[in-house]
């Protein structure tokens, strides 16, 4: 086998397995997201809402957040939740950003909170994007791409 053949045959598999772990994790996100839009929602209320600060030393600039506490009720017992999506409440650089953030949960206000099922103490405001099951045809590209070059390294090797 000649070192060309060889170099695309392995260049085509690394392509496609770098293609396969970005189809596996963008199909992972896209389950989660879809698992979570299937849980139930229970009418939650705002219990607090306002803006949190942090600044990491003396050097670093500030960063916001939201701070949230709401209330719902699963099976009759009282809960609390914190999240206003699964990975935490972000953090931003400019206030303004959590300020429009904060608007949109009022102290007060009612809406509706998603809650696991099988561990009730955890619940969300908002479900996770489904747009990584929409996309996943792009790292398949990859896959097909990949293999493509792999089969072609063996199928027809370089002239010489």
């Amino acid at each position: 086998m000649k070192a060309s053949t060889l170099f695309l045959f392995v260049f085509g598999l690394v392509i496609a397995g770098i293609g396969v772990l970005f189809t596996a994790l963008m199909w992972d996100s896209y389950q989660r997201a879809s698992a979570m839009h299937a849980w139930p929602q229970e009418e939650a209320v705002i219990l607090s809402s306002e803006i949190e600060e942090r600044k990491h030393d003396e050097y670093s600039a500030k960063e916001y957040r939201v701070k949230l506490l709401y209330g719902y009720e699963w099976k009759g017992e009282a809960k609390t939740g914190e999240l206003i999506v699964a990975r935490g409440n972000p953090w931003a650089k400019e206030r303004a950003r959590s300020e429009r953030q904060l608007e949109m949960f009022p102290e007060g206000m009612k809406t509706m909170a998603f809650v696991n099922p099988a561990e009730p103490g955890f619940a969300v405001l908002k479900p996770d994007t489904k747009a990584a099951g929409y996309s996943i045809w792009f790292p398949l590209l990859f896959v097909v791409g990949g293999l493509g070059i792999t089969v072609r390294a063996i199928v027809r090797p370089a002239r010489p």
